[in-house]
């Protein structure tokens, strides 16, 4: 009995500690963010003062202003919401139909190819951004929101993550509609597919994601700023001479509450899509 309370009791001392830790986490991971809205309504000497100020002694709302007139954010959103848009519903596509042919279609060379595509996950993503250029540039898409969304139409970490959903679904379903006369691409569109709609979810999240923050990409391809997505954007506010930090977070806060909206409405779908494609081997 006593060893039955003492185990109980380091339980729940172990749950506790666990718990003070994931609160300690969630506290590092939002000061930055708490510290770009704060310092986003001080002056610019409040800004750089030492030793800095947490608060600010009077709420700077001109910031936003000025931030809105130094920069087109009509202009910004418009190409983002494009560019995510276009990247996310093709990925969801091509990833799908990549993913349900490994998975389920037997053709010769399928696990060479499926390896080869692999093999891009292991090279750093810099590698391709001359080549893409490159091609972009001969193809005259440089400055337009095509040449945004080509490159990303398809990805190998899309086609790993759908194959492994696909995989998971039992093969007598398959079989019994192919003894009712379906075709693959009807098993793949109404069968299989409604069945990995965690998997299209998760994809949907992560391709979202990394089209609104990416910035290496959109930065480097177009340099007209009517082209431009919002985190292309933002790095104009960081001037040669100096930066005028209120301002930058200011700009930086509306570049990022659509974001935070959307992860407050689909919380739910976000986290299980995340943890969903980690359960999946």
């Amino acid at each position: 009995m006593k060893e039955i309370s003492s185990n109980k009791k380091r339980m729940q001392i172990n749950k506790i500690i666990i718990h003070l830790l994931l609160i300690l986490g969630a506290i590092i991971t939002i000061i930055p963010f708490v510290w770009m809205i704060l310092t986003s309504f001080k002056t610019l000497g409040e800004s750089t003062i030492i030793p800095p100020t947490i608060f600010p002694k009077q709420m700077q709302w001109e910031n936003y202003k000025e931030a809105m007139r130094t920069l087109p954010y009509g202009k910004f959103y418009f190409n983002t919401i494009v560019y995510t848009m276009l990247t996310t519903i093709g990925q969801i596509v091509f990833c799908s139909m990549a993913g349900y042919a490994f998975a389920r279609i037997n053709f010769k060379g399928k696990n060479f190819i499926f390896v080869l595509i692999l093999s891009v996950l292991m090279v750093p993503g810099q590698i391709f951004l001359i080549p893409q250029f490159m091609i972009m540039k001969k193809l005259g898409l440089l400055n337009s929101i095509t040449a945004l969304v080509l490159p990303g139409l398809f990805s190998a970490y899309g086609t790993f993550l759908m194959r492994q959903f696909y995989m998971g679904i039992p093969k007598e379903l398959e079989e019994a509609a192919r003894l009712d006369g379906c075709n693959h691409f009807t098993i793949f569109w109404k069968i299989m597919t409604p069945l990995v709609k965690p998997g299209i979810a998760a994809l949907a999240i992560t391709a979202c994601l990394y089209c609104w923050n990416s910035l290496m990409w959109p930065l480097i391809v177009n340099t007209s700023i009517d082209k431009m997505t919002l985190s292309a954007g933002l790095s104009t506010l960081s001037g040669q001479h100096g930066t005028n930090f209120p301002v930058a977070m200011a700009g930086t806060v509306l570049a990022v509450w659509p974001m935070i909206v959307l992860f407050a409405i689909f919380q739910k779908h976000f986290v299980e899509g995340m943890a969903s494609t980690g359960s999946k081997g």
